[in-house]
């Protein structure tokens, strides 16, 4: 056991602590991760790698990576580089200066086990707070970079009497650790909004339909059969040029209705992967010359959202034919007018696309008409 000097604290009924750490209890018992998916993993750290002419950075990188785990069970971001190497820049002249501190304010802990207090006098809420001595048994909820720019300065602070502030709490709830995270970086330091997709999806409160949205929005992107493959931006991250959150927020208002409802909730994530990686297929092969052309609209979150809005109307005439949804020539059928109708040229960016003020409304509206009417009779 690590015995640090701790103030246990309470608030609505939720216990937590006040903490003294040493530098060497944070860069034993601290582990650092983000949320990556195997699949199709990012890199744990964002950021260019030395520019020429830039001085040196003193962050060992690649010590520092192997630090850090990346997995889908994970909520923080990725690490930005920059960060860090200003971080320890700043610590540098904190320590050579001494007039100011490093960390004065305080980093919030979660640990995955059961806690010991244990009060030092009358006062039960000062004390000695007992903490396994394990690698990692200790994960940051807000002050990640503060602490991985610790880590990678340690051998600076050797012989010095260094502490950091922590508020830590023990075996606090997944999803209330998820939420504290969300609730701190939000709107103060702008959570990207396709991150924040992937945290409500599947760890902050469980929606059932933006989970599902979310599943769809990896398979388009994660499948290599998908005409999306590697186009998205998952957590708000990548190659890709189509964020992820406009797509999973107008799969989630589909998911709503009742076009897609099953009795079993699993039918429904496996059934709707299924159709719109062959809906997106059918739709890449009818507008072959703009899916595959560099002039056109046609893979922007606008034109994407536009098809997603309009994929119920696919579903229903499915059903009337009696197939099953995800057929993939029986989708083609369904959406062939599309090519008759509407076709390539209404894609081209600098034609129709931008001649027409062209909106996700006003695209979807045109996609259901030449749905209702595929050849073109009078409306």
């Amino acid at each position: 056991m690590i015995n640090v000097a701790a103030i246990r604290m309470q608030q609505f009924g939720v216990q937590f602590y006040q903490a003294s750490l040493t530098a060497s209890d944070i860069d034993k018992l601290v582990r650092f991760e983000v949320l990556s998916y195997a699949e199709n993993a990012q890199p744990p750290v964002r950021g260019g790698k030395q520019k020429p002419g830039a001085p040196p950075s003193k962050v060992n990188w690649d010590l520092l990576e192997r630090r850090i785990a990346s997995n889908e069970k994970a909520y923080q971001r990725q690490i930005i580089r920059r960060k860090i190497d200003e971080l320890v820049q700043y610590y540098e002249q904190c320590r050579q200066a001494h007039d100011l501190p490093s960390i004065p304010g305080a980093v919030i802990i979660s640990c995955d086990e059961k806690l010991t207090f244990q009060p030092a006098g009358e006062d039960a809420r000062i004390g000695i707070l007992k903490v396994p001595e394990r690698e990692g048994i200790l994960r940051a909820i807000d002050g990640q970079h503060r602490l991985l720019a610790l880590h990678a300065d340690i051998d600076r602070f050797a012989g010095q009497d260094f502490s950091v502030p922590a508020i830590i709490f023990d075996r606090l709830p997944e999803d209330h650790v998820v939420q504290m995270f969300v609730t701190i970086n939000a709107k103060h330091t702008r959570l990207n909004a396709s991150h924040l997709v992937s945290l409500s999806g599947r760890q902050l409160y469980r929606d059932e339909n933006l989970a599902t949205a979310h599943d769809v929005v990896r398979a388009l992107n994660d499948r290599e059969d998908s005409p999306l493959y590697d186009e998205i931006k998952l957590l708000g991250v990548g190659r890709g040029r189509v964020a992820q959150a406009p797509l999973a927020q107008e799969l989630k208002k589909l998911f709503a209705t009742e076009v897609f409802s099953t009795k079993r909730p699993g039918d429904m994530h496996e059934e709707a992967r299924k159709f719109f990686v062959n809906y997106f297929k059918q739709i890449a092969l009818v507008f072959g010359g703009a899916w595959n052309g560099r002039k056109y609209s046609i893979r922007s979150a606008a034109a994407l959202r536009a098809f997603i809005r309009v994929a119920p109307d696919v579903v229903r005439r499915l059903d009337q034919e009696h197939v099953e949804r995800s057929d993939f020539r029986a989708i083609g059928r369904v959406i062939a007018p599309w090519g008759r109708r509407i076709g390539d040229l209404r894609f081209e960016t600098e034609g129709a696309w931008k001649r027409s003020g062209t909106t996700v409304d006003g695209l979807a509206k045109e996609l259901r008409l030449a749905l209702q009417y595929p050849e073109g009779a009078a409306v």
